[in-house]
């Protein structure tokens, strides 16, 4: 028996030295990582944050953004179910340890090992706390050490009660919910003192997966998670049989219950966020900063509106790709049939009874609506959780029969689809191609489908879909840079992506009134001048070839440089910058905020060819409309901070004074003093190329203009290669709008600037300045006006009769035209000087 002492004994001894071995590992880890650890005492005065808020220049809520706690609950406020329910599923031994659980942490080791991921967990509330306020959220082993000694400590200086209190203020729950009161109204709309048993342990169920088990985003996981809950209260005996069976069988009722901004502007509210990340780091979200931007409350919904119009108009052209989602299970019950069950195994593997139950409760979760035969509870949560585009909701297909399709909305109510509102679902094949048109609904969407209506301005609503091609729409003060309204895509819901600053696209033909300027500025050349609208052959740098064309594919001759403007001749455009020459050209459109490095060292710059977003074509108009001084987009009016709105700073923008003495640089506006922008153009100049860029309304490719009535708007059409982008902007005195409409992944779009682009900017401009008074520029006293011949563009004396009035600068008046008779013999036949002799013989 010797042996089985000596085994005895040396089991003993290995045990010890195990144990022995483990204390001085946890020492050793407590010695090394302490000094890096924050300090646990900061928790004790740790202040409630106030978010990040965005307003309108007039005080109007456009976003909100940060971890704002805005009713948090002291320990004695949380109801004793929800805190049981909460202990049930994160940690039940939590008023039993010393803020780590060994057996836990032990679980979480062996699953990791054995299946490479952790299914039950490993943090107790102490360290999720320590996590949460004190470390960064990164999975490595460094991290959870230091998670543990953390805790350790934490239990030492705080209560239990103090660590919850903490931990119920601090957790994401979902859908910007921080903490369980804001979880109560974010999913429910009530405080938490009065949710029901089962509504308190839904939103106990959501921090160990906030996406995964959202009742909204996946309420067939969701009511597992929430059962599995329940469940673990009655085992634990926090409830009795009959409270769980109640509980277990509460149908789901959570709904998205947000705070609505006030003014719809999420790329502009975007765009401050990153200012204020970019300035202040991560105390942006909690220091109480207001940021108040440059944003007109009344403008801004002009511009959403009529850039969703002008895009679904624009899809509407080019045919139906068909519902977003096909064949939806119509019932929740149906639905949780179909769930995955991956990352529910913990609570799947607690006992059979969790299933049976959560099926019986998404049957009680049946929903019915008037005129729909059966249970439409999936149908409506989906409907739910799927966000709307824009002035589009999605809507899921009931019926459709012959030419009538009977859907479902959001709002639960059942809308029906006449053939005129689906007609126009002709097959889209290509961006200039269609099938033939449907001939009855069922060949557009079936039942279950997940489609888009529209609601009409007579009510009525019609099919429709998110669109396929993008745009954006830049509104900025001329006299400034001040951004006005800003919309950077069809809706921000549908992509983040802020094509009107991130977009860099071919500016196409709306860049040519930059080189017509620097032609005019120069003196080189004058809205008279005649240039040669004829093919160009030359190289391009490479093997190939360039031979530019005009859209049109014809060729007119000797042009006006009115007439090319007008008409947008790429051919004469080209030869302008041939004459002004490439590098004094550059250095010319550096005054209207081009960057040199980023416009191409070639004759296609004349053609738009630079890769330029419509903000900075917005700012280059915005030089143009306030008559040639250089001014800078801004969007950011001040930053305050605090309850008496502190004012951390201010912006003082430079300013287009035309009433400014020369060399004034400073001006006194309502009180502040402001500095004076630099003049990068001669207002002579500007004014001629403005007059010009009237004659593309009046005669020219922005015809459809004329249908605002006004004589004091100007633009120009543009419009790339393969109909890749469709262009235009424009402006008054007051305003100034620049519309691009395109695909993000290039594709043509097989408009004109003129079909796809000019429509928005009319429907935008025509709201903007409804009521207000004309705004034209005031005449320079320095203008001169004399006549020409149309053909040539020379002046003609007093005495030669015919010709077009021009205006010109008086240094820059062109050459006389010759007569090309005797003025003897005019004067006998009594011709004014027609110009020919066939017009006398």
């Amino acid at each position: 028996m010797k042996w089985i002492k000596t085994l005895v004994l040396s089991a003993f001894w290995l045990l010890v030295s195990l144990f022995a071995a483990a204390l001085l590992s946890v020492a050793g880890a407590a010695l090394y990582f302490s000094p890096g650890l924050p300090d646990v005492r900061q928790l004790q005065d740790f202040e409630l944050h106030t978010p990040l808020r965005i307003f309108t220049r007039d005080g109007k809520l456009i976003g909100e953004y940060g971890e704002e706690r805005r009713m948090p609950v002291t320990f004695d406020e949380i109801p004793e179910d929800f805190l049981q329910a909460l202990l049930a599923a994160e940690d039940a031994s939590f008023f039993d340890h010393r803020g780590v659980d060994p057996k836990g942490l032990a679980r979480a080791a062996l699953e990791l090992v054995a299946s490479g991921d952790i299914q039950s967990g490993g943090s107790t509330i102490t360290m999720q706390v320590a996590r949460n306020y004190l470390l960064t959220l990164d999975r490595t082993f460094t991290r959870k050490i230091r998670e543990i000694l953390l805790a350790l400590e934490m239990e030492t200086i705080l209560s239990k009660e103090e660590i919850l209190e903490l931990y119920v203020n601090k957790i994401f729950l979902g859908h910007r919910a921080y903490g369980i009161a804001a979880a109560a109204e974010v999913y429910y709309n009530k405080p938490l003192d009065e949710l029901s048993l089962a509504q308190k342990a839904m939103i106990a169920g959501l921090p160990k997966a906030p996406s995964s088990f959202n009742p909204l985003a996946n309420p067939e996981r969701s009511l597992i998670r929430r059962n599995w809950i329940l469940y673990r209260m009655r085992e634990l005996g926090y409830i009795d049989q009959a409270t769980y069976e109640a509980a277990v069988q509460e149908p789901t009722t959570a709904r998205r219950y947000v705070a609505q901004v006030e003014v719809d502007a999420d790329y502009v509210a975007e765009m401050a966020r990153q200012y204020a990340i970019e300035r202040f780091g991560e105390e942006a979200y909690t220091g109480g900063y207001r940021i108040h931007t440059t944003l007109d409350s009344d403008l801004q919904p002009f511009a959403r509106e009529a850039l969703a119009r002008g895009l679904i108009d624009y899809d509407t052209r080019h045919g139906w790709r068909g519902p977003e989602e096909r064949e939806i299970p119509a019932s929740l019950a149906e639905a949780q049939e179909r769930t995955e069950r991956r990352g529910l195994e913990e609570e799947l593997d607690e006992s059979p009874e969790i299933m049976q139950t959560a099926r019986q409760a998404a049957q009680r979760s049946q929903t019915r609506i008037e005129g729909i035969e059966g249970d439409v509870s999936n149908w409506l949560r989906v409907l739910e959780r799927t966000p709307g585009f824009g002035p589009l909701q999605p809507a899921i297909v009931v019926e459709s029969q012959e030419r009538e399709m009977r859907v479902l909305s959001r709002e639960g109510e059942l809308v029906t689809l006449g053939w005129d509102g689906l007609s126009w679902a002709r097959e889209y094949r290509s961006p200039r191609a269609r099938g033939a048109e449907p001939s009855s609904a069922a060949e557009i969407a079936d039942t279950g489908d997940l489609v888009r209506i529209l609601q009409r301005d007579d009510g009525s609503w019609r099919l429709s879909q998110r669109p396929d091609a993008e745009g954006s729409l830049v509104v900025m003060n001329p006299s400034n840079g001040a951004i006005l309204a800003l919309q950077g895509g069809f809706s921000f819901n549908a992509s983040k992506f802020n094509r009107a600053v991130q977009a860099q696209r071919q500016s196409g033909s709306i860049f040519k009134p930059f080189v017509y300027l620097a032609a005019l500025d120069t003196g080189l050349m004058t809205a008279s001048s005649v240039v040669n609208d004829a093919p160009v052959v030359m190289q391009d740098g490479s093997d190939e070839v360039w031979r530019p064309v005009n859209s049109s594919g014809d060729f007119l001759g000797p042009t006006r440089l009115r007439v090319a403007l007008a008409r947008s001749r790429n051919l004469v455009t080209i030869r302008i910058l041939q004459t002004l020459g490439l590098d004094n050209t550059i250095e010319y459109l550096e005054g209207f905020g081009f960057s040199p490095s980023r416009l191409p060292r070639g004759l296609s710059l004349a053609l738009g060819s630079a890769d330029l977003t419509p903000l900075e074509m917005t700012n280059a108009y915005a030089v143009l409309a306030n008559g040639g001084f250089q001014v800078s987009p801004w969007f950011i009016e001040r930053v305050t901070r605090g309850s008496d709105d502190q004012i951390i700073s201010e912006a003082r923008p430079a300013i287009a004074c035309r009433d400014c003495r020369e060399g004034q640089t400073e001006v006194e506006i309502d009180g502040q003093r402001y500095d004076v922008a630099p003049r990068v153009a001669d207002p002579t100049a500007v004014y001629i190329l403005r007059d010009m860029l009237r004659d593309v309304i009046e005669s020219g490719t922005g015809r459809a203009a004329l249908s605002l009535n006004r004589s004091d708007v100007v633009g120009k059409t543009g419009t790339t290669n393969g109909f890749r982008d469709a262009w235009f902007a424009g402006y008054n005195d007051d305003l100034v709008a620049t519309v691009w409409v395109g695909k993000d992944d290039n594709e043509s779009i097989a408009e004109y600037g003129g079909n796809a682009a000019l429509p928005i900017w009319i429907d935008f401009m025509g709201s903007a300045l409804e009521g207000r008074p004309e705004a034209l520029p005031e005449e320079p006293e320095e203008l001169v006006r004399a006549r020409i011949d149309e053909q040539t563009g020379r002046r003609l004396a007093d005495g030669q009769a015919g010709g077009i009035t021009e205006i010109f600068h008086p240094d820059h008046l062109p050459d006389m035209e010759p007569r090309r008779i005797e003025q003897e013999i005019e004067q006998r036949s009594g011709s004014q000087g027609t110009g020919s002799y066939e017009a006398i013989f």
